[in-house]
């Protein structure tokens, strides 16, 4: 029963994985578009940097997120900080353990 499951996960990590580097592809080129638009519509941001935030398991989806986070920090501070949290909230495991740590002191 063990090795069934064990191979069972394992093809679960090996699709995600393989989903993540498609939304890589797909969001690489809006995220490409904007920057180079050099767009301001906090909408189509804010939309891509949620669909995104799912894949960010993906190290290069990670990067375009945090590039897409960066843009949109000159355009909404406030806005972009919040989906930085948000990154942490859902992805960051150590920097949770940190944030109970500062908690208690």
């Amino acid at each position: 029963m063990s090795l069934k499951l064990d191979r069972d996960i394992g093809q679960i990590v090996k699709k995600l994985k393989g989903i993540g580097k498609q939304a890589v592809a797909v969001y690489g080129q809006e995220i490409n578009q904007i920057l180079d638009s050099r767009c301001q519509v906090k909408n189509r941001i804010e939309h891509s940097l949620d669909g995104m935030l799912d894949f960010c398991f993906d190290e290069d989806m990670l990067v375009l997120y945090k590039k897409l986070c960066r843009y949109y920090y000159g355009i909404d501070q406030s806005a972009a900080t919040s989906y930085v949290y948000a990154y942490r909230d859902m992805w960051d495991l150590n920097g949770s353990k940190n944030k109970k740590r500062n908690k208690r002191r």
